[in-house]
């Protein structure tokens, strides 16, 4: 079964979040999907490694798709990073031209761990499915070390921030997140080694003990 198939990717708006590996699932879902793909943000992202669409409107994000299958639509930021920024076309438009509409929709500064802040994720109106993104390599790394916004985490967590982050807080954080009204339709835990599947089992235990039902897929490939 390949990752489209695990996540349950269908077509439509995909929204991306969480940490420790979002570009990198974006990228192999683009590849592995059979239809037309738009890859965008809600928030800011380097381009990917296809047509990119700057300012594009729907006319050029048509034309663009007969030529590739997969392009990157999105609006310049003006700055020297070289990142796009939302596109100015709605989500809802981009999914009419494209099979497929790929959205990352959350930041964590290249951390493996993440909680969010109040005005986080920015997942698209109508997204019809979310990924949450969680980096298993910050297991057992300390919570500063390991998390964007580790003051938010401790909150959630009931740690502090020179605590280690182990598969149990950060259940328990993502467990609260959940609980508060973040959507996510499925986690993703990436950056799974052999040796950490344990960590793994450990996590999705923890967060049925929280009472999360969310559903846990592993996937090794993502840095």
């Amino acid at each position: 079964m390949g990752l489209a198939d695990e996540l349950k990717i269908g077509r439509g708006i995909t929204a991306v979040i969480g940490s420790g590996g979002k570009t990198s699932l974006l990228d192999a879902l683009a590849r592995e999907l059979s239809g037309t793909v738009v890859l965008t943000t809600t928030t800011h992202v380097m381009p990917f490694a296809c047509p990119v669409l700057p300012d594009a409107d729907e006319r050029a994000v048509e034309q663009a798709l007969w030529y590739s299958r997969v392009v990157c639509v999105g609006t310049p930021t003006g700055d020297s990073t070289g990142k796009l920024a939302a596109p100015r076309l709605k989500m809802r438009t981009l999914s009419v031209l494209a099979d497929y509409v790929l959205v990352e929709a959350d930041g964590a500064a290249r951390h493996p761990l993440k909680a969010h802040a109040d005005y986080e994720p920015v997942v698209p109106a109508g997204a019809d499915r979310v990924v949450q993104v969680v980096g298993a390599s910050g297991f057992g790394q300390p919570v500063a070390q390991a998390v964007h916004r580790p003051e938010v985490f401790c909150k959630l967590a009931g740690c502090d921030a020179a605590d280690v982050a182990t598969p149990a807080l950060v259940a328990r954080a993502i467990a609260h997140e959940h609980a508060g009204g973040l959507k996510a339709d499925v986690l993703l835990v990436s950056q799974v080694t052999p040796q950490g599947e344990k960590d793994v089992r450990s996590f999705e235990q923890a967060l049925r003990e929280e009472g999360d039902q969310t559903p846990v897929v592993t996937w090794p490939a993502l840095a």
